[in-house]
């Protein structure tokens, strides 16, 4: 097995002086702070970024307050063909993001192809589109006339203003794009934090940005950790905060911002993702699909599978042929092509998902396959299966965000279904079945703001995506998210 060589353009960029990106150019910052980059799948540095502060803080909102001004007033259809011409950049520019991508999260290669920078473009295109569609309505009241005088009224779309933007490092390049995206269409300008642990495609991105005629401050790029989103969302120069994380992370984002002003607050969160698989399902279709559901990206996506539920009369020929599966699997350098599972992205994860290996121990939970650190340079866990005893156990009911399916088995679809809803969150579910009239009618009881029937994780741009209970507030995607990124102002004339 072998790596692919780095391109020269990205090993330049990985020993360059990273400064933030504020009012359309990398700026030093007004602190001496950085902080380390480290490839996971070797542990090594690979690049240092600023650590922002205050002072960063306040040029960052400067500038975006005076690109709002422009980018506000900027025609819809041209705000769409700098979208779309980003777009291009990003496809014409593919192997050097991916190859920066995976160096710093530790992404298989060929998932930051597929995933980080193409569907990046595909949902850029999208939202161009959107461009042009924003609208409001006419309306007729119904007022009593006095004298013969009439009204008429009609409502305007407006931008909200200045957006922050607060990216995690699971997928630091597309759900940039979505929040980036999302702003800019509408009008709004954005100020991104990415994570401390996954920076560096995004400044690039930011670089590509104004290449495609993003006109100075609508974009800026603040690196640095937790101080830098919590100044921002309570910062008196912006507008609304787009959140993607953990739960109890959003929660204390969401009351940042309601102690702010009422800053508006769009919030993407994660949760304990369901599986259902029916009587019906075959042996290898049911095998394919938990792989799919919980272990795409080492498990690390927010609608990812934790919980899967089979019918007791299936559960054990199942977990063995999942284990079989997963002893086949290619575990290796997220650079060789060849490689079908990579490491999880920090040392901080990695100790997580071992701290939940050793709970499920302690909890006399049967590990039927995996559960341990890998003996090898970086962060590499094993792909675990686990057998719980009640839904009631740590591994049912705790986020892991990684490669661990636990599994329980059910009696009937009754059970099933409240199995499936016995979680504080609800961003998304699956059900597997070739019953359509079942599927149908099973999907209304389950509580997700996504379910998916016979697939698991796939997003389409098109689809609204959100999660509801403790799993955030809003919608991304769709039209949906013209309601987040906008303001309903009513306009009323008597003539």
């Amino acid at each position: 097995m072998s790596d692919i060589a780095l391109l020269p353009q990205v090993e330049a960029f990985l020993r360059r002086d990273h400064g933030l990106f504020i009012d359309g150019h990398y700026v030093p910052s007004q602190s001496s702070q950085t902080l380390e980059v480290i490839n996971p799948a070797t542990g090594k540095v690979i690049a240092t970024v600023i650590d922002a502060q205050a002072a960063d803080i306040e040029l960052a909102v400067a500038s975006a307050r005076h690109g709002f001004k422009q980018w506000s007033q900027t025609a819809p259809a041209v705000r769409g063909n700098v979208l779309l011409k980003l777009a291009d950049l990003l496809e014409q520019n593919r192997e050097e993001l991916a190859q920066i991508e995976t160096c710093q999260s530790g992404k298989i290669i060929q998932i930051s192809r597929a995933f980080e920078v193409d569907q990046a473009a595909h949902f850029l295109r999208y939202y161009a589109g959107w461009a042009t569609k924003i609208s409001g309505q006419t309306l007729t009241p119904s007022l009593p006339s006095f004298a013969g005088e009439r009204y008429t009224a009609f409502t305007l779309r407006e931008p909200v203003g200045v957006v922050v933007g607060i990216v995690p490092w699971n997928f630091s390049t597309m759900i940039a794009i979505w929040k980036l995206a999302s702003a800019l269409v509408t009008g709004c300008s954005i100020i991104i934090k990415p994570s401390e642990f996954t920076p560096l495609t995004l400044l690039r991105i930011a670089e590509l940005a104004v290449q495609a005629g993003l006109p100075a401050g609508v974009l800026n790029v603040l690196t640095g950790g937790g101080q830098v989103g919590k100044g921002l969302i309570e910062h008196p120069g912006t507008d609304k905060v787009s959140f993607t994380g953990s739960v109890p992370t959003g929660i204390a984002v969401g009351r940042a911002a309601m102690g702010a002003g009422l800053t508006r607050a769009t919030l993407e969160l994660g949760g304990k993702n369901a599986a259902a698989f029916l009587r019906d399902v075959p042996l290898e279709t049911a095998v394919n699909g938990i792989i799919e559901a919980g272990f795409l990206h080492s498990g690390q996506i927010c609608a990812a599978a934790e919980r899967f539920f089979v019918h007791r009369s299936q559960i054990n020929p199942v977990m063995e042929a999942l284990a079989q599966r997963l002893s086949a699997l290619n575990i290796g350098s997220p650079l060789d092509e060849r490689t079908e599972f990579g490491p999880v992205t920090h040392r901080q994860h990695q100790a997580k998902l071992e701290g939940f290996f050793a709970t499920a121990r302690a909890e006399n939970n049967t590990i039927i396959y995996g559960g341990q650190p890998m003996d090898r340079p970086g962060c590499y866990v094993e792909p675990t299966v686990i057998l719980a005893n009640s839904i009631n156990d740590t591994l049912l009911t705790e986020e892991t965000f990684g490669p661990i399916a636990t599994f329980l088995p059910y009696d009937d679809e009754d059970e099933l279904l409240a199995l499936m809803n016995h979680t504080a969150g609800g961003l998304s579910a699956s059900l597997w079945t070739n019953d359509l009239g079942k599927a149908l009618r099973m999907v209304p009881a389950i509580n997700a703001g996504t379910v998916w029937v016979n697939m698991h994780t796939l997003l389409d741009p098109a689809v609204p995506f959100g999660g509801n209970k403790s799993s955030g507030i809003g919608r991304e995607f769709g039209n949906a998210f013209i309601e987040d990124y906008t303001e309903l102002k009513s306009v009323m004339m008597r003539y």
